[in-house]
């Protein structure tokens, strides 16, 4: 009978409204991925600087990333489909008008309000997710949910690639409008609408986050080119620590915070988060690393380079599938743990790789890493996100994307600043200064003599190798993290209990309705 109800009471559209929450998510991953693709074409259309081709990439991620909490809270307040369809329709209409600029600033203005859409969109469709399916149907919702957002990030490359050589730059904007049409109709005709209870704002806390988050991000964009403790970078990491200092001790004083930080007392969701961050910062340089060896070193064309990373994606989508199917028996934390163990081993195959190696090692070790990663990341998630209570969805899940953005953009920080100086340090004494900065540049001087581009290749994958032997260890720390903090909840009678509960509290309506019917009949 308890199993009767549980069933009655899940929403009979959660799969059509998973394809939604698909979609709105994919398109944030496309847009930024199939960006980096159509960057020199851009650049050189715009007569656009190094420093405006740095604030078209970074408006974005400082804006996304500073206001996540924020947009999390709101989606708690106010209603979290309406929240993510505001957001879908900002960020449709500024990707639209991102196709009619024609200088840099005009496109760092549209990357800024679909910065501000994108951070509206994603912890709403997380949160939505859990509280559209229960815990037994949540892992395979999750792992569809990142089955869709491994297919954009390995199919964004080759996608710019083909738009870019048959179209224009403007193409990789354009493309976002038709699927955000397609998100909007669809949320509109699927999905409900869901919100926590009403409480007070916390504007205080909303800056707080907002200021803290931006600083901390921006320090660690400025980390390769600056250094982590010179003079702005310093003045930055101030700003950064202060607020989110402040943030942290306003939220435990305040009567009403924005975040529930009580949330870091929980195993699952402090050691979920931990754990999580660390898988980025390792994961984080991986794009940026293998694709310049895969076009610098192997010669690859953009497309062809997107398509390299199949394996990638193929073994995701059975990783997801194997831990969707034994979640329920075997349990989280075993699943995490051999994902991420997977996925260590995978890095440290990386670490073989030299100029002469070809492609069949990486191959082979993008498709562990995908394995990997479909055992382990949907489960970690799935764990951490069981911990949050419904009427804190949006904020819980912004708190969760918020730290994974760190973790992502702490990653990208570290392995490039590795990268760059150890490819300086390979490279032979005699070298000119501007061919140690970059191996584009260094092979745009060697001008095609082979033993100087032989060198050049050589220096970069014995850089490659050292940024990789931090990713293993990256993965393996968050591995133990994993095993050490986080438990599995015990299945039995309070799991059931908890279900019958659900389902009761979901039909409120309908029992009111009957009541009132009885009422009515009576004499």
């Amino acid at each position: 009978m308890t199993a009767l109800n549980a069933t009655e009471g899940r929403n009979p559209h959660r799969w059509w409204i998973l394809i939604v929450l698909c979609l709105s998510s994919l398109v944030l991953v496309v847009d930024s991925m199939a960006l980096t693709v159509a960057v020199p074409s851009m650049t050189a259309d715009l007569d656009a600087g190094a420093q405006d081709t740095q604030w078209i990439l970074d408006s974005y991620v400082l804006v996304f990333a500073g206001l996540l909490l924020t947009a999390g809270s709101l989606g708690d307040r106010f209603g979290r489909r309406k929240i993510m369809i505001i957001g879908l329709l900002l960020f449709g209409a500024a990707s639209l008008a991102a196709t009619f600029c024609t200088n840099p600033g005009e496109v760092i203005a549209a990357r800024v309000a679909m910065g501000v859409g994108g951070s509206l969109i994603m912890p709403s469709t997380l949160s939505i997710l859990i509280t559209v399916f229960d815990e037994d149907e949540r892992n395979k919702a999750m792992a569809a949910w990142s089955s869709v957002a491994m297919l954009g990030l390995v199919g964004s490359p080759v996608l710019g690639g083909v738009l870019i050589d048959h179209f224009s730059w403007h193409s990789i904007f354009f493309i976002n409008v038709p699927v955000v049409a397609l998100a909007i109709l669809a949320g509109l005709l699927l999905m409900p609408e869901s919100k926590g209870p009403w409480q007070k704002p916390d504007p205080l806390g909303a800056v707080l986050s907002a200021a803290g988050m931006t600083a901390l991000v921006w320090w660690i964009i400025e980390i390769p080119q600056h250094g982590a403790f010179g003079g702005q970078s310093l003045v930055t990491l101030a700003v950064a620590v202060l607020a989110l200092g402040g943030f942290v001790v306003w939220e435990n004083v305040t009567s009403a915070p924005m975040v529930p930080l009580a949330l870091f007392k929980h195993r699952n969701f402090s050691g979920g988060s931990l754990s999580l961050t660390l898988v980025q910062i390792g994961n984080g340089g991986l794009l940026l690393v293998l694709t310049q060896y895969l076009q610098f070193v192997l010669g690859y064309s953009p497309v062809k380079a997107g398509l390299a990373f199949v394996p990638l994606a193929i073994a995701a989508l059975v990783g997801n599938g194997v831990g969707a199917k034994f979640a329920a028996t075997i349990g989280n934390r075993l699943l995490i743990l051999t994902g991420m163990l997977v996925m260590a081993a995978s890095f440290a195959l990386l670490t073989t790789v030299t100029a002469g190696t070809g492609f069949t090692v990486p191959a082979v070790a993008l498709g562990l890493l995908g394995l990997g990663a479909g055992l382990a990341m949907p489960a970690a998630v799935g764990a951490l996100m069981g911990t949050i209570p419904p009427e804190q969805a949006g904020v819980g899940s912004a708190l969760n994307d918020t730290i994974q953005q760190a973790g992502t953009a702490l990653g990208i920080a570290i392995l490039g600043s590795l990268l760059s100086s150890g490819f300086a340090a390979e490279m032979p004494a005699g070298m000119p200064e501007e061919a140690k900065h970059s191996v584009g540049g260094a092979l745009a001087l060697a001008n095609g003599d082979a033993g100087l581009v032989r060198t050049v290749r050589e220096a970069f994958t014995s850089a490659m190798s050292t940024t990789f032997t931090i990713s293993a260890i990256g993965v393996l720390a968050a591995a133990v993290v994993a095993t050490l903090v986080m438990r599995d909840r015990k299945a039995g009678p309070g799991r059931a209990a908890r279900a019958d509960r659900r389902a009761r509290l979901l039909r409120p309506l309908a029992d009111d309705q009957r009541g009132r019917a009885v009422r009515a009949a009576r004499p």
